[in-house]
């Protein structure tokens, strides 16, 4: 199986996360929520079982399981 690799900007773009989500005033701060950052895991995995994450310099592999849960190893 060959894993797929991704840049953050690619999978910010395939994301369904809003611009005007990122612009919104968070209670208590102007930063971003948790909510408001999060990627669905079928816009990471694209359709493949599994894809590489380059993260500070080292390769990590994004798995998904048969029961549908997710395994990340470095």
């Amino acid at each position: 199986m060959q894993a797929t690799t991704m840049t953050s900007a690619s999978i910010l773009r395939s994301s369904h996360v809003e611009n005007t989500a990122a612009k919104r005033h968070i209670e208590g701060g102007t930063g971003i929520s948790p909510a408001d950052l999060a990627v669905d895991s079928s816009a990471l995995l694209q359709g493949q079982k599994a894809v590489s994450i380059s993260h500070n310099g080292s390769m990590y592999r994004l798995q998904a399981t048969k029961l549908g849960k997710l395994i990340l190893t470095k």
